[in-house]
C-alpha cells in the first residue's frame, strides 16, 4: 500500500472518453499514482484477470468508468452484450476491491437507471419507483445492480463505495460511430459531413421538441475527483444505506431543435436544418435532479456552447483516424 497522503487510483476504462477525462484531472493533483489497464492487459469481464490484476498491483482506490455503451440503435441490436458486459464488470471489479482490502471505490452508472415516466427533474429518490425506458433497460438493470452492490458491500462489510449517475455525456473521445453513437457525437458528425460535401439540408428525427441534458465529461471527471475526496461522514449525511448514489448534472436541459442548431453553428453548416416530425422524439424530458451534490459543493462549470466547441475541435483534429 502506497504511503502518507498519497493513493494509488486504478481507473478502469481509463481510454474511453469518461476514462480518459478522470485521468486528466487525476494528473493535475500531486501525491496519486495513477494505474490503468489497457483491454489487452486486463479483460474486466474476466473474473480471473481481475482477481490477479489486482492482487498483482494492489490499489488504495478504484474509479469504475469501465463499460459497454452505445446509442440506441446499439442497446436494442445487442441488448444481451449491454446486460452480460456491464454486470460482469461491475461485479468483477467491485468483488476484487473486496477481496483485496480497497476501502474506496467510485461506481459510475447513467441517468437511464430512472424509470422512463420518472417525475422531472428526477431525484436519486426516483430509482426503482417504476418502469424503465424498454429501448436500454439491460443497460439501466446492470446499472442498478452496480449501485446496490456498492450498498450491499458498504451495509454487510463496512466499505465506502460510492456511486455517481451523470446525465448524458459527451466531449473529447466521444464515440463517433455513424450507427452506435449518442446524439451529440452524432448530429455533429453529420452536420461536419454536410458541410463537406456541400449538401443543402441536414434532417433530424423528431419534432426537436423533446428536452434532454447535457454533461461535459471534463465536469463529470472533476465531480468523482470531488467525490473521492469527500469525507466519509459528510457523503453519508447526504445519502443513506438505501439510496448511495448521487446525481451528476448541470441541472439545465435544451430542446434538442437549440442543441441541432447549436451544433449548427459550432460546426459551420449553412444549409437548411429540418424535422422529420413522422420519427418519434423519444421520452419527452430528462433533467436530472442535481441537488445533493451541489449541496455538497460541487457544480458543472462548462456551459454546452463552449463544449461543443472543444468536442468539435477534437473531432476535427481526429477525423481521419476515426473514419478508418
Amino acid at each position: 500500500m502506497t504511503t502518507g497522503t498519497q493513493k494509488k487510483i486504478f481507473v478502469a476504462g481509463h481510454a474511453g472518453m469518461v476514462g480518459s477525462a478522470i485521468v486528466r484531472n487525476l494528473q493535475k493533483q500531486s501525491g496519486n499514482q495513477i494505474l490503468t489497464a489497457t483491454r489487452s492487459e486486463l479483460d474486466c469481464v474476466r473474473q480471473d484477470q481481475v482477481e490477479s490484476f489486482f492482487a498483482q498491483h494492489r490499489p488504495d482506490a478504484v474509479i469504475i468508468a469501465a463499460a459497454k455503451v452505445g446509442g440506441i440503435h446499439a442497446n436494442n441490436e445487442f441488448p444481451a452484450d449491454f446486460a452480460y458486459q456491464n454486470l460482469m464488470i461491475e461485479a468483477n471489479l467491485i468483488q476484487a476491491a473486496h477481496d483485496h482490502d480497497v476501502q474506496e471505490l467510485i461506481f459510475l452508472g447513467s441517468s437511464c437507471i430512472y424509470p422512463k415516466l420518472a417525475g422531472q427533474p428526477m431525484t436519486e429518490a426516483a430509482l426503482l419507483t417504476g418502469a424503465l425506458e424498454p429501448t436500454n433497460e439491460p443497460y439501466a438493470i446492470a446499472k442498478i445492480a452496480g449501485i446496490k452492490l456498492c450498498e450491499s458491500y458498504n451495509r454487510q462489510h463496512g466499505r465506502d463505495y460510492r456511486s455517481l449517475m451523470p446525465t448524458n455525456l459527451y466531449g473529447p473521445g466521444d464515440n463517433f460511430h455513424p450507427e452506435n453513437s449518442h446524439v451529440i457525437p452524432g448530429l455533429m458528425q453529420r452536420f461536419h459531413d454536410a458541410k463537406v460535401r456541400q449538401l443543402d439540408e441536414v434532417v433530424v428525427w423528431g419534432t426537436g421538441q423533446a428536452r434532454r441534458e447535457f454533461l461535459f465529461v471534463d465536469d463529470l471527471a472533476q465531480a468523482v475527483t470531488f467525490t473521492l475526496d469527500l469525507p466519509r461522514a459528510t457523503y453519508e449525511a447526504h445519502t443513506s444505506p438505501q439510496q448511495s448514489h448521487l446525481n451528476v448534472g448541470t441541472g439545465v436541459d435544451v430542446t434538442i431543435a437549440e442543441l441541432a442548431q447549436t451544433i449548427r453553428e459550432v460546426v459551420g453548416f449553412e444549409g437548411a436544418l429540418t424535422f422529420d416530425t413522422s420519427k418519434p422524439d423519444g421520452t419527452p424530458r430528462k433533467l436530472l435532479d442535481t441537488g445533493l451534490i451541489n449541496g455538497l459543493g460541487w457544480r458543472a462549470e462548462v456551459e454546452l456552447r463552449k463544449g461543443l466547441e472543444e468536442t468539435y475541435g477534437w473531432f476535427l483534429a481526429n477525423v481521419q483516424e476515426l473514419r478508418r
